[in-house]
């Protein structure tokens, strides 16, 4: 999940103690808090300079040497913008922040880390000749850059088949530890990078028993969550791809003859069983991808709620995203995994590209006979000829997890198949339900979830690893229907698990999964989020279980982290065969191609608390459609100054717009004076977006686009099609647009009107431009609001 808008503004601060730097004294380091020091975009391209500037600051500061201020300096930012990252007093950081030069000074936070079938349901089959995995070469030449948690060794990342390094790049592959670069690089992984110093200082425990036992100080992967990541969006083929003994058939990404930059700035936090990103770490990692000459930056990761202001506080996310974008580097981003519950969605910048999660489909079926002969379906990846009647016993229903001690009665459950219900709260600790149900010798444990968690923990199916049981997820109606035959059979409870079959088409129903944040955008409402959906649920890829080259290891897991490698794949491929588009046209013409059915025409449902037809808010623009979007006929383009004319409308001052933007000459043109907003300051709902929302519609109002013709240059005309959201008229100005030779850009005006004279929630509509081959489409959000309630 990620942050965006000229969100350079936005620094994110490390916090960390400070100490005077006068009174060296161990009391003082633990005071001391790492800050991060924003001043906006470079004011010339001698790196050096800017260094050396950051140098002068901080000295003069600390009250001290320039020595002294390089010792307390822990990043300068010089490639794509300048501020830097060092250790202050919380006094020092107030006195800085009055530098005129200073945009600002911000403490350090975290963030969160957020296919052999997946592919293939998006139209990108290798078998296929005819689609855009083939028109473009597999994405050949293109360099995508990850910033995650590093890169393990596997066959995926081979280059058997992959050309020279492009000779464009800048970048390195860093040999330390135990990660040997001369091994473990090659020409499809061509970069490789990490960073400690922004997770050293915000790290409470022993740094040598951390490095010993919990991560490694080098761009390898231990958690896995990078390389899964990495192979999603790039990996080359690998044939007979297992997982539990399940043949997959063979493994790639999305772009597998892309290469790949991997930057590693997540490390796993013991304390917190997961990974964690600083402000510091990403904000270099965005420096030096930018630098090192990568096309596309793909981040799975992103800040929690609530959503911070762009210009005067945000994420790193944010700040280095539009840099990069402004550079004409797209950057793709997590949506997040707070769902159902609406406004949720993060890294809501325009300029970023952030992706919600579905599934796809693919199903794992496990057969579920009782001993009266009823059968029933469950999810689960079992394995060998499945398990034989055996007795059936109710383990109970639980709503939290398991305490430390929890333990099943062996007399009770050694050799049977126990059934449990788990509540919304307990569905996340299935794992320890299970190692217990294991401890007492069961044969198999059948868990009942909430319809919507069916599919949110696939690594806990089938033999789970670290359970050591087979794990069957049904839902509530199955589980009670299990349940009943277990308390009323009059002969001793019976049930039979068969192996599992792999189902995939037409039986399988495509869905917005319940995990996956939603919109509206609780910063910018008028902005929609997520802009587009992709497979996220059960994805197999690279496995932390690696063995260094000789274990062809993967895993399934979920999440928006799963989904926006799907759309940086794509984005490899577009930019391949696009390469004059600019981000914000790649993003448009995912948005406007989209599904909004799946891929048999089905509607598209979303997951939640109950299940409802999918809305913009659940998926943007809809299922990523990549052949679509390959020759989308129109797109909405944007570049830095529509970037920097949001920012204006959102009413961030002249001065930090100014010093965020100092010195480029592309901004003077904005404004007439550099830095400055122009006059009269255009409406946020201008925003050149491939969407249009409206979140308090009174009477009516009319929003301005412009679509650029990128398809062949010939006489063509497009005719509107209006679908209006409930309680509105839309109209459109003019209905028909007319391109040729001359004429590749044209602009119209959208007018919304309200049929309602009361309050509604959001309904949903659309505006299609089409010339009989070509479909543009863009969502309409609307919600009426006569009278404010809130």
């Amino acid at each position: 999940m990620n942050k965006t808008a000229p969100c350079f503004f936005l620094l994110f601060v490390f916090g960390f103690l400070n100490w005077p730097f006068l009174l060296i004294t161990k009391a003082d380091d633990t005071q001391r808090k790492l800050y991060i020091v924003y001043l906006g975009d470079k004011p010339h391209n001698d790196h050096e300079r800017i260094t050396e500037s950051h140098h002068d600051m901080l000295a003069d500061v600390i009250k001290g040497s320039k020595e002294e201020a390089k010792m307390q300096m822990v990043y300068s930012y010089r490639h794509s913008f300048s501020g830097f990252a060092a250790k202050l007093t919380e006094s020092q950081a107030k006195k800085i922040a009055e530098y005129p030069e200073v945009v600002q000074v911000i403490r350090n936070r975290h963030h969160k880390v957020l296919n052999t079938r997946s592919w293939d349901f998006v139209g990108l089959s290798a078998r296929v000749p005819d689609n855009l995995l083939h028109e473009s070469n597999m994405g050949d030449g293109i360099i995508i850059g990850v910033i995650d948690s590093g890169i393990l060794p596997n066959p995926a990342f081979k280059d058997e088949g992959i050309g020279p390094i492009p000779s464009r790049w800048q970048g390195e592959c860093e040999s330390v530890d135990m990660f040997d670069a001369s091994i473990q690089c090659n020409n499809k992984v061509i970069g490789a990078r990490f960073y400690k110093d922004g997770f050293e200082m915000e790290f409470q425990g022993n740094l040598t028993d951390y490095f010993k036992y919990s991560d490694n100080p080098s761009p390898l992967d231990i958690v896995g969550h990078g390389s899964h990541v990495a192979s999603t969006a790039a990996g080359s083929f690998v044939a007979n791809a297992t997982y539990f003994g399940h043949n997959f058939g063979t493994f790639r990404g999305g772009a597998p003859r892309a290469r790949l930059a991997v930057y590693k700035a997540c490390w796993y936090e013991p304390t917190l069983e997961t990974q964690t990103c600083t402000d510091a770490d990403v904000l270099q990692a965005f420096e030096d991808a930018s630098h090192d000459g990568v096309d596309i930056i793909s981040l799975s990761i992103g800040p929690t709620m609530p959503l911070i202001s762009e210009v005067d506080k945000s994420s790193t996310l944010a700040i280095a995203s539009f840099h990069a974008v402004a550079d004409g580097i797209p950057v793709v981003c997590a949506a997040g995994n707070e769902g159902p519950v609406g406004a949720t969605v993060t890294n809501v910048s325009p300029w970023i590209l952030t992706v919600a999660a579905g599934n796809m489909d693919r199903a794992f079926q496990t057969i579920i006979t009782l001993g009266n002969n009823k059968t029933f379906s469950g999810q689960s990846l079992m394995t060998k000829d499945g398990i034989g009647f055996k007795d059936l016993i109710f383990g109970g229903e639980y709503n939290s997890g398991p305490s430390e001690d929890f333990r099943f009665e062996a007399s009770d459950v050694e050799g049977r198949v126990v059934l449990c219900y788990l509540m919304k709260e307990a569905t996340s600790n299935v794992a320890a339900y299970a190692r217990a149900v294991n401890a007492s010798g069961a044969a198999a444990m059948i868990v009942a979830m909430p319809p919507d968690d069916i599919t949110i923990y696939p690594f806990y199916t089938g033999n789970y690893s670290l359970a050591g049981v087979p794990v069957i997820q049904v839902d509530y109606e199955t589980g009670t229907e299990i349940l009943n035959y277990c308390l009323t059979s009059d002969a001793t409870p019976l049930i039979k698990l068969s192996s599992t079959k792999i189902l995939v088409g037409k039986p399988v129903a495509a869905k917005v999964a319940a995990y996956s944040s939603r919109g509206p955008n609780s910063y910018v409402p008028s902005v929609l989020k997520p802009d587009i959906a992709a497979p996220g649920t059960s994805i197999l890829a690279v496995s932390a279980n690696s063995d260094f080259m000789t274990d062809n290891a993967y895993s399934l897991d979920s999440g928006t982290s799963m989904a926006t490698p799907h759309v940086t794949g794509i984005v490899a491929l577009l930019r391949a065969l696009h390469p004059d588009w600019s981000p914000a046209a790649i993003k448009s013409a995912l948005v406007t191609t989209a599904w909004n059915t799946d891929t048999y025409d089905y509607p598209i449902f979303a997951e939640g608390n109950s299940r409802k037809l999918a809305d913009p808010f659940d998926y943007g623009g809809g299922i990523a459609n990549p052949n679509g979007a390959a020759h989308p006929g129109l797109v909405y383009d944007m570049g830095r100054n529509d970037y920097i004319h949001y920012l204006c409308s959102l009413g961030y001052s002249n001065g930090l717009i100014y010093n965020a933007t100092a010195d480029s000459p592309e901004i003077q043109n904005v404004a007439g004076i550099r830095g400055m907003c122009p006059k009269p300051i255009m409406s946020i709902l201008d925003l050149n977006l491939p969407s249009i929302t409206i979140p308090n519609l009174r009477e009516r109002v009319t929003v301005t686009r412009t679509v650029t013709n990128v398809g062949l240059p010939v006489k063509t005309v497009y005719k509107a099609v209006i679908k209006s959201p409930l309680g509105t008229k839309v109209s459109v100005k003019p209905k028909v647009l007319s391109f040729d030779y001359g004429i590749k850009k044209t602009s119209f005006q959208v007018t919304i009107k309200s049929t309602k004279k009361y309050n509604l929630g959001y309904t949903f509509g659309s505006l299609t431009w089409t010339d009989g081959k070509h479909s543009v489409r863009s969502p309409i959000s609307v919600k009426t609001e006569i009278v404010p309630l809130y």
